[in-house]
Parts: structure tokens; sequence; C-alpha cells
């Protein structure tokens, strides 16, 4: 099942909420000793001048605030949200899974379908599948797609400079007539090492000593957190996303030159600047969110939707073609038309936004 072709959905709006606080990679190398010109090429390099980052807001947090934005700019009734999913790898905990949170917290209907799925890079396209299929049958009319991650950190190193912290919230509802979404997917878990958290799971047990750090310092890694092969990874990336791309236009008889944006996972500038070279996109047409989001896991394409395309495509209709990459090792590439959709205004939330909210 390397293709999927979903009719009669659509997506309705994009909501993207971040934390306010801003980190500089170029302040943290400096912080190390790192000399400008050391600084200087890193930065030109991945294309990451500054991250979102928080200590205290969870994914939830702030998808409650992408969720309630969205919902009033679509002027949508929250009983009329039939399902949502949360695809994460920072879940506020093991157990629940966040979407239950988050039907609470947005006071969503009791009888709202909620699932989380545990996906990173590549998780929007596959999260947008699943809920465009639950939709598209008719039996879910509105749903609600959270993708994206929120105190979590990476491995020593250059790893711990391109992640940033952003959920997003793509709104589906069931169109009659729509085209709907074409897919492509695809898995090589031989590369399962390649992006790892490797004491996450029941693998590998984490004791008391693995989670010790200093939380003022953003740089000191817990055993807990991921680690990355980072040539693996870009010598994927540049490799199987265009064929992808290739497989997709291939089934279904499209023309990559049609589409008016190609929104790639936010990976690094250096895989995105080489994709777009092999593909032969214009790169006007292949917006970037990196420079100021960085590599903000399954939010990155929505986030760039958010921040890079408000203002261009929410009149008419706009065909779109995106592709996420990564952890797994999986791709997913779909094609797909906006029609009238709503960007919501990004929202930006204080540390402290929620402390007074008692929790287990």
């Amino acid at each position: 099942m390397s293709f999927l072709d979903i009719k009669d959905v659509r997506i309705a709006g994009i909501a993207t909420a971040l934390p306010k606080t801003v980190v500089r990679n170029a302040d943290l190398l400096a912080a190390e000793g790192k000399k400008k010109e050391e600084i200087d090429g890193f930065i030109d390099q991945v294309g990451i001048i500054e991250r979102r980052e928080s200590q205290r807001l969870t994914a939830t947090d702030l998808g409650c605030e992408a969720g309630e934005k969205l919902i009033a700019d679509l002027g949508w009734e929250k009983s009329s949200i039939d399902a949502i999913i949360m695809v994460t790898i920072s879940p506020d905990y093991t157990l629940p899974v966040n979407a239950c949170i988050l039907q609470d917290r947005l006071g969503l209907s009791r009888e709202c379908y909620a699932q989380d799925l545990c996906m990173a890079c590549s998780g929007w396209v596959y999260g947008l599948s699943v809920i465009a299929s639950l939709v598209s049958s008719g039996n879910a009319h509105r749903a609600l797609l959270f993708t994206g991650d929120a105190r979590i950190h990476w491995g020593t190193g250059n790893d711990d400079l391109l992640f940033g912290h952003a959920i997003s919230v793509t709104a589906v509802e069931f169109a009659e007539g729509a085209d709907g979404f074409k897919f492509h997917f695809g898995t090589d878990g031989s590369g399962y090492d390649a992006v790892i958290m490797p004491k996450s799971g029941m693998r590998n047990i984490s004791y008391e000593e693995d989670y010790e750090r200093k939380f003022s310092d953003l740089r000191n890694q817990c055993s807990k957190e991921g680690i990355m092969k980072g040539m693996d990874v870009f010598a994927f990336s540049i490799t199987q996303v265009p064929k992808s791309f290739k497989a997709l236009e291939n089934k279904f008889g499209l023309k990559r030159e049609d589409f008016d944006y190609v929104v790639l996972h936010q990976a690094n500038m250096a895989i995105n600047q080489r994709v777009v070279r092999k593909l032969g996109i214009d790169p006007a047409k292949a917006p970037t969110s990196l420079a100021y989001y960085g590599n903000t896991e399954a939010s990155s394409i929505p986030a760039t939707i958010t921040s890079q395309l408000k203002g261009k495509i929410e009149q008419g209709k706009k065909k779109l073609l995106c592709c996420g990459f990564g952890t797994g090792l999986s791709w997913g590439t779909v094609a797909l038309t906006t029609d009238n959709i709503v960007i919501s205004d990004t929202i930006e939330v204080e540390e402290n936004r929620f402390d007074d909210i008692k929790w287990v």
C-alpha cells in the first residue's frame, strides 16, 4: 500500500503555536567558545538562526492555544468536531494519549474520536492520511490534526542546535466532490537507529540517573533524549525524497511544475537545497521556515505554510506538493489543493501561561 487516493475531503485551515522564548544558535555556540567563523559556517550550512524552545510548555499546552485559535477563526461549533488526532514524540504522559487530554481542554464532545500517533518528521503527511480516511467516509464531518513537539531536547553537539518547538493544528472537513489528497508512502526500517531515543521505551529501561540534567542548560543531554546519525539522514533524504515525488507523479499523472508550492519537511538547509535542485524546482516555490523555527519535526510542513504562505494561498485554489521524511526511516508525499483555506496568525505562548493548572 504505497499509494492512497482519498477524495471528498479538504483542509479548511491551519494554525501554529510557538513558545515565546527565542534561542539564538549564535549565542549558544559563542557560549561554548566557538569562533565567529565557526558560528557563521554552521548557521550558513544548516540555515537556522534561531529557534523556539520551552522548559515548561508541553505539546497539549501549545496544542490547546493553536486549537482554540483555529476553531474561532473557522467559526466552527466545537460540538461539530468529530475526531482529533495528535502526532507527537513528546506526549505529556506515556498514558493517557495527548488527544484525550486535548478533547477535554478544548471542550469537545465526549463522542469525539481521539488518537495519538508516535511519529516525527514524516508525521504530518501520515497523520493527514489517517484523519482524511476518517473524514472522507462522511462519518466524521470535521476533524483536527495536531502535530509537533515541545519540551524535548536532542543530543549534545550540533544536533541540539537543529530542533525547535512548535505545535500546528490542521482542520480537515468532509467536502463532497473535492479532489482530496493523493499520497505516496514508504518505510526503510533498517535505518531505525538513524534518529532514535535509545532509552525512551522498554528495550533499554531508563533509571533515575538517566534523567539528571541542569534544566537551565539547554545543551546538557539526558540519555532518554534523541540522538541522530546526521550523515545517514542526509544520504537517505537526498536519495529517497526525489524518488517519492517521481513515484507520486507517475502513479497519478501529475507534473510538479503545475504546483504552486512545494513544501518540504524542514530538515536542514543543506538537505532541502539539495532536494530542490534534484527536483528542478524553482526555489521561490519551495518556502522555508528553518531560519527562525529550526526543524520542528511533525509541525515543520504546516508551520512553514502558516509562516511563509499566509497572504498567498487563502484566496481561491492553490496546488501544494508536500513531503515529510526522516525518523523511521519513513517518508510520505502528498498532493493537495487548498480552496479558500484559513491561515491563522501564529500564536506565541508565554512560558508561564498554564502554571496555574494542577496536573498529576
